[in-house]
């Protein structure tokens, strides 16, 4: 077993360092740690030698140290950002992190200096101390001595190591340091920002993601509404190192109410971009109406072709274009809180609700029969015995998440099993696998060539809380290993035939969507900025992106 090697402290602070390491290790202590003292005594060198260490990726979990965000100048929303970047999940405020933070039980230790110069330091203070609460979190926060920070933190009982106290210092070694002429090393340099023209997309996607939102966070101006499209789509923003992928993300949480030169400034700018932007609507937009959160969607196929249904929190089902998402309708009927959304050939439009049971209605597109044909009708349909079959199975085994086409209807449930019947036997028992050990949280299938018998071939994707994305065709044995993994849950799940061949996205817990397009091995990504809620695919091949407050339409390049 390697030992790793820690290096001695700066200024003679080893016995500051030690306690430091004590309070890390020690379940019993409280979880949040107040770093103070006087102004220039080597607070920000402490913890610049300990994020050093706990940093490297071979330093033990009880010496680790996860997140870093500097909070020089930094208002709530940058410093949510950055942490939850660092941290693999998406959060748009304190109380989102907290409960991102919450569901991952993984031990996590997280380092905020420089409170006291911070934009909102009240805030920030309390953020802090509700992270700490959580039993599995870490909190090392640094500030000046008798400030209003160190001060408010105080009377939430951190564990203090007040650098001022001779205690935590060693005076041989500060002694031998001193003369050594060892220079202080703080965790965040102090320069001058180079200007920014809040107003120019230009200026605002080249400059330092941090500096323009500060200056965003802090201004009253709508700057031509890119402050807007750049408070929604932060934290991608933050997180994406190139320009052409910030300018998308950008021109996609664009509302329209901006200058439309923006618009058209952005698409220049991002056509570098993976993607190009087919179309979108945020909170707020008349010209089309944004359709709500986009909690659930669902191709519409055959007698809905050239559609998307999109289902919001209330259970309101909308239907859209697919081509410009202008308003096509909606369900007479709300869904009761729906967790995922299916369309069939039929035009018949399927929810399963939070408690797992599967619901139903038509939509105002089917015709019903009439004259001879509703005389004539002497049974149920096949899609509505494929719907009886999934609805029964479901009344035992409640599911999590729903997916059909032309072919096929399956769910997937929480034990992770995924469930499929087809409308080549609508009336048999639905065919099972147990892929996953946990949740299934995702589905999608893909309709395959038909063979020379005639019997349709679909293909499943599934996805788990595990991060791990796998292939199943029923009938046949799983695909193992899995087709892809990484280590957040799956989100959202959608299949989809291209010019390129078959390809399939992936929405994951961090707020990334891959485009994967098999024959040619390409990926694709985008962030929206906010936690990526569903995702569909049009006949064409387009990617629909659901998120809370937005709604995004991306076309490959």
């Amino acid at each position: 077993m390697t030992t790793v090697q820690w290096g001695r402290p700066s200024a003679g602070r080893e016995p500051a360092a030690a306690a430091l390491l004590a309070w890390l290790a020690d379940p019993a202590a409280p979880r949040m740690c107040l770093i103070t003292g006087s102004a220039g005594c080597g607070k920000s060198t402490l913890l610049a030698w300990l994020v050093a260490h706990g940093t490297r990726p071979e330093t033990p979990q009880n010496r680790r140290v996860h997140a870093v965000a500097p909070l020089q100048g930094l208002g709530v929303r940058g410093a949510v950002w950055t942490l939850a970047n660092q941290l693999g999940v998406v959060a748009r405020a304190p109380a989102e992190l907290a409960a991102a933070l919450a569901a991952d039980r993984r031990p996590i230790t997280i380092v905020l200096p420089d409170l006291q110069d911070a934009a909102d330091t009240l805030v920030l203070a309390d953020m802090a101390a509700i992270l700490s609460r959580l039993e599995h979190v870490r909190v090392i926060v640094e500030a000046t001595a008798s400030s209003l920070a160190a001060t408010h933190l105080a009377d939430h009982a951190p564990a203090v190591m007040n650098l001022d106290h001779d205690q935590w210092t060693d005076p041989e070694r500060l002694a031998a340091w001193q003369r050594a002429h060892h220079k202080p090393t703080p965790l965040r340099t102090t320069h001058a920002e180079p200007a920014v023209n809040l107003d120019d997309p230009e200026d605002v996607y080249a400059a330092d993601p941090i500096t323009v939102t500060a200056r965003y966070e802090s201004s009253n101006d709508e700057h031509a509404g890119l402050r807007t499209a750049w408070l929604r789509a932060g934290q991608a923003l933050l997180h994406e190192p190139q320009p052409a992928a910030r300018a998308l993300a950008l021109l996609s949480a664009l509302g329209d109410s901006a200058d439309p030169r923006l618009k058209q400034h952005l698409t220049t700018l991002a056509a570098n971009a993976d993607w190009s932007l087919v179309w979108n609507r945020v909170t707020g937009d008349i010209r089309p109406p944004w359709p709500g959160p986009a909690l659930a969607l669902a191709a519409g196929h055959e007698v809905l072709a050239g559609t998307v249904l999109t289902a919001d929190h209330e259970g309101v089902i909308r239907i859209i274009s697919a081509e410009n998402a202008r308003a096509s309708g909606r369900l007479p009927r709300a869904f009761t809180q729906t967790q995922a959304l299916a369309a069939l050939p039929d035009g018949t439009v399927l929810a399963l609700d939070v408690q797992g049971r599967l619901t139903w209605q038509h939509s105002p597109a089917v015709r019903k029969p009439s004259g001879i044909s509703a005389l004539l009708d002497d049974g149920p349909t096949p899609v509505q015995q494929l719907i009886d079959t999934m609805s029964n199975h479901l009344a035992q085994i409640p599911g999590r998440t729903l997916t059909a086409t032309s072919h096929l209807l399956a769910v997937a449930d929480d034990a992770g099993a995924v469930h499929a019947a087809t409308l080549h036997q609508p009336t048999g028992r639905p065919q099972t696998a147990t892929l996953f050990e946990g949740p299934v949280t995702a589905l999608a299938a893909l309709d395959l060539n038909v063979p020379e018998d005639g019997t349709p071939i679909s293909l499943l994707y599934s996805g788990g809380a595990d991060g791990h994305v796998r292939a199943w065709s029923p009938g046949r044995a799983a695909l193992t290993p899995s087709v892809m993994q990484r280590p957040f849950p799956v989100t959202a799940l959608a299949a989809m035939h291209t010019k390129d061949g078959p390809a399939l996205a992936v929405g994951w817990g961090d707020g990334l969507v891959e485009h994967h397009t098999w024959d040619r091995g390409t990926t694709r990504v985008f962030r929206p900025g906010p936690p990526v809620r569903s995702l569909t695919a049009t006949d064409n091949g387009d990617l629909v992106v659901g998120c809370d407050d937005m709604l995004v339409c991306l076309r490959p390049r």
